[in-house]
């Protein structure tokens, strides 16, 4: 199993950050690998991602569902993969400190399957560095958009 976990601190209120990570639309094509994403229902979507690793180019598409959403502080997420065999979850929260907001998210991504051990070390490498960038960009939009 692979996980990536980033906090941020940003300097508005929580409301101003659920505001924006609550819309898929405002954050989605900030996601590190972006190809596309098809919204199915207000809880579900299809998501594609493309890259390159090692010279290798890949496409992958997960289906994420959202489990839970509680305003203004928490949404849960599991992944379940439609072109490869991996499953996972993930969350954003949100915490007032003193006027501004810390920022978690968190993902889980494991592969399974006869191609686990291929992906593996792939996801082991990638799914730190998604967290990472895609808390970080979502933080400067915030930042820039309140």
């Amino acid at each position: 199993m692979a996980t990536g976990t980033h906090t941020v601190e940003i300097p508005v209120e929580v409301q101003a950050v659920w505001d924006y990570v609550s819309d898929l639309e405002k954050w989605a094509t900030t996601v590190p690998a972006y190809k596309e994403h098809e919204v199915i229902n207000d809880k579900q979507s299809i998501w594609t991602f493309e890259g390159s690793v090692k010279g290798i180019k890949k496409t992958i598409q997960a289906q994420v569902d959202i489990t839970e959403w509680n305003e203004p502080s928490n949404i849960k997420f599991e992944l379940k993969g439609l072109s490869d065999n991996f499953t996972g979850s993930g969350h954003f929260t949100s915490e007032d400190v003193n006027g501004k907001t810390t920022m978690t998210c968190r993902v889980e991504v494991h592969a399974g399957g006869l191609s686990g051990a291929v992906l593996t070390p792939i996801i082991k490498w990638a799914v730190p560095k998604v967290a990472s960038r895609l808390t970080e960009s979502i933080a400067r939009k915030i930042a820039v958009f309140s």
